[in-house]
């Protein structure tokens, strides 16, 4: 029977939980991301930890300046030309929309059912300067402020970044003492079975961030090259809003498709079908061969599962959402089909 001392007891350490929780969960995302960064670089870190001699301090020092070099240094450059590229590119619209031909194209008009009320409204709204000013004062409003919600994003990325990074050093430090204990809870609670899934866990969060960043990374590099070599506006820029939005699907085709029609409508034809082609064939194929080789099949993502978890990792976390959303949920579904194939192996031996 439970005594008063032992409900208080209880009471006590339940409160202190919830207290933790509380002070903790501003910066969970952080830690969280910084905990599945460390778990993937950790190779790397024991081998710079036995290049310097086993020294705990200055192997994590090491690895976070390389973390600050690799992330910060990158996301700063992104947050610092963004907003201006969005004003720009707002502006670009809103020339090509002033300088539209009276007729609407020929492809236009030939459209099926809805060809003929299109081009209709394309003459009408060109024709008349005050629909056209009209036109252009109704969507540009929200444009503009779906592009500032973009630049707060991404300058809310920037400040997740360095705490991760922050977070990162001490992970790297104590984390020899860190895993010791987690196996050791993990033991307590779920036994044999609960250390099968720490190590399922811990392959998972590798065979992810290794395919994620290292297709993020190739799509990223030979964008750059294209971007560089048709002419694009800052190909730096574009290249590393590539590298950002490979996780999404239609991310990339966003980006080159964007930097095409720039080339058009400033009169580089031939070098805008380069850019729609090299897109097509070499950028977004990337994701369909680096990928597979990159990442395990076991924990392959659903498209479904991935566009959802880069939206709902975006709207939880924030900017770092974009990796850790995916990455969460394919390690709850390595668990979870890990756990059924279990389960199933067990009723049969009872059979």
């Amino acid at each position: 029977m439970i005594n008063t001392n032992q409900i208080a007891r209880i009471t006590t350490i339940s409160l202190l939980i919830v207290g933790c929780v509380f002070v903790l969960y501003p910066f969970m995302a952080a830690m969280l991301f910084a905990a599945i960064i460390c778990v993937f670089t950790w190779p790397l870190y024991q081998r710079i930890w036995e290049l310097l001699g086993r020294r705990d301090m200055l192997a994590a020092t090491t690895m976070t300046l390389l973390l600050l070099f690799a992330m910060i240094m990158p996301m700063a450059y992104l947050a610092m030309n963004l907003a201006d590229s969005a004003t720009l590119l707002l502006d670009e619209a809103q020339a090509v929309l002033q300088s539209l031909q009276p007729v609407a194209p020929a492809w236009l008009k030939n459209l099926p059912i809805i060809g003929a009320p299109l081009a209709e409204s394309w003459q009408r709204v060109v024709v008349s300067h005050e629909e056209l000013m009209h036109l252009l004062n109704q969507y540009a409003e929200p444009i503009r402020t779906f592009l500032l919600k973009v630049v707060q994003v991404v300058m809310g990325g920037f400040v997740q970044l360095v705490l991760v990074v922050f977070v990162a050093f001490f992970f790297y430090r104590d984390g020899t003492k860190l895993a010791a204990a987690v196996t050791t809870i993990v033991r307590r609670l779920g036994g044999e079975l609960g250390q099968e899934m720490l190590a399922l866990s811990c392959n998972t969060v590798k065979g992810v961030m290794l395919g994620v960043f290292g297709t993020a990374l190739a799509q990223a590099s030979v964008g750059l090259f294209g971007f560089w070599l048709a002419g694009a506006p800052a190909p730096l820029l574009l290249a590393l809003a590539t590298f950002f939005l490979s996780v999404i699907p239609v991310g990339p085709p966003l980006v080159w498709g964007g930097a095409s029609l720039w080339l058009f409508n400033h009169g580089d034809q031939g070098w805008a079908i380069f850019l729609l082609i090299y897109g097509l064939l070499v950028i977004s194929m990337v994701d369909n061969v680096v990928k597979p080789i990159l990442i395990s099949h076991s924990s392959h993502l659903p498209l479904l599962l991935v566009a959802l978890g880069v939206l709902g990792g975006i709207l939880m976390f924030g900017f770092i959402g974009i990796f850790l959303g995916p990455t969460l949920l394919a390690v709850g579904l390595t668990l979870v089909s890990h756990w059924v194939v279990l389960q199933n192996k067990r009723a049969d031996e009872v059979v």
